[in-house]
């Protein structure tokens, strides 16, 4: 069989038992009460079902399991424990809560784990500064402190619907692309299967009311630690991305790219919170896509938009490659970029609105700029177009339908 065909069953099946699975998990958070609750930081006015992460992490385990048969590779079944026992974790914790301190300890256990287990580290900055080959007493360390940042990046994402799961979607394609690129099918059928998994849940995350659930810490959490996989094999000199060495590629600025605003807006929320003296682990309504809620954009709008900057500063770093940049420049460029959209737009922003006060057309007040993306925030509103209704339909109809098949037949 050859690697094509390999990729497109991979993929079916993660789509497939992430869209069989959902009705299922959708039934059983709804009668356990494993829901998220309204309050003053979230965004939404009713409680939702919070079991989304099982569902993706389901089509995920189907995929993977199917390639580890057609194509066997050690990292590949060392990756899936982890990313089982994370996804258990942050299930508890959507149902438990359970503390900071405890979630960390478990985060860097996993990290090493992985890293013990595969020998998979950052250990190659791959020409960055001038530097290859890293000594395991100082790639270890920084590649545990990777790894916790990135799953807590990706955790703290998940705050309007379809963020966490498109970004999830967007990265997973700039990986399959890198690692197409370098030929290494195992690595693009993993990102093809993450993207199969996580497309269902999207869709009803996204369009459904009556289906609409949310992805919680167990998706998050787990996502965060298939990102770190994916993310420390480029950085690993056993990696196939070092083979664009002798092209210029720099690893790091595309890594630093395709988690742009992840990564840079949680450096923002977690410095913006200790300079005034808080917890940088509490929660707020200070992240980038709490502010275009602000702005009046609907959450596909605000999440849409977000992950356009992102691809933005992807596309940006990939034409400085093209155009023949130093490494250092290529990472510089990102580390600027990140900075001005996520650092920058959003301080910029709030200088433009005015204390939250409201014009006689219902608009928030404050400067023309803060006005403009108020009218592109008012039109990303969809919900009333046919379309928008025909998704609805598709995604609430049958799966309602089978919920009240099951129910009758338990009854």
């Amino acid at each position: 069989m050859n690697n094509t065909s390999i990729a497109i069953i991979v993929t079916l099946v993660a789509i497939a038992t992430s869209a069989a699975v959902f009705p299922w998990a959708l039934r059983f958070a709804k009668a356990h009460g494993i829901v998220d609750n309204p309050n003053a930081r979230k965004l939404q006015r009713v409680p939702v079902p919070v079991f989304g992460g099982v569902v993706v992490y389901m089509g995920i385990l189907a995929g993977g399991l199917v390639l580890q048969l057609l194509m066997p590779n050690e990292m590949l079944m060392w990756g899936l424990l982890a990313m089982t026992v994370m996804m258990a974790i942050g299930t508890w914790d959507d149902m438990r809560d359970i503390s900071v301190v405890l979630r960390f300890g478990i985060e860097i256990a996993l990290v090493v784990g992985f890293i013990a287990l595969t020998g998979i580290y950052i250990d190659d900055l791959h020409g960055l500064w001038g530097i290859y080959d890293l000594s395991p007493w100082f790639g270890i360390p920084i590649s545990v402190l990777t790894g916790v940042g990135i799953i807590n990046a990706i955790n703290l994402i998940d705050g309007v619907d379809g963020y966490s799961s498109g970004y999830g979607m967007m990265a997973c394609t700039c990986f399959a692309i890198a690692y197409w690129t370098t030929w290494n099918p195992v690595m693009v059928c993993m990102a093809l299967v993450v993207i199969g998994a996580l497309l269902p849940f999207f869709l009803h995350n996204v369009f459904g009311r009556r289906s609409r659930m949310f992805i919680g810490d167990g998706g998050t959490l787990m996502l965060g630690m298939m990102m770190v996989v994916m993310s420390f094999y480029a950085m690993s000199s056993k990696g196939s991305l070092d083979s664009m060495e002798g092209r210029n590629f720099c690893v790091p600025a595309f890594l630093l790219a395709v988690g742009c605003i992840p990564l840079f807006d949680t450096v923002r929320v977690m410095t913006t919170r200790m300079l005034r003296g808080r917890s940088p682990f509490k929660p707020d309504k200070t992240h980038l896509h709490h502010l275009f809620i602000d702005m009046g954009f609907s959450h596909l709008g605000a999440a849409l938009f977000i992950l356009l900057i992102n691809a933005t500063v992807v596309m940006s770093w990939l034409l400085s490659w093209q155009a023949g940049w130093s490494i250092d420049a290529q990472f510089a460029l990102v580390v600027i970029l990140g900075t001005l959209v996520t650092f920058g737009f959003y301080q910029f922003m709030k200088t433009q609105q005015n204390g939250g006060r409201v014009d006689e057309e219902g608009y928030p007040e404050g400067s023309r700029v803060w006005y403009a993306m108020c009218r592109v925030g008012d039109w990303t509103h969809r919900e009333d177009k046919r379309s928008w209704r025909v998704m609805r339909e598709l995604m609430d109809g049958p799966m309602l339908g089978r919920i009240k098949m099951e129910k009758a037949k338990d009854s």
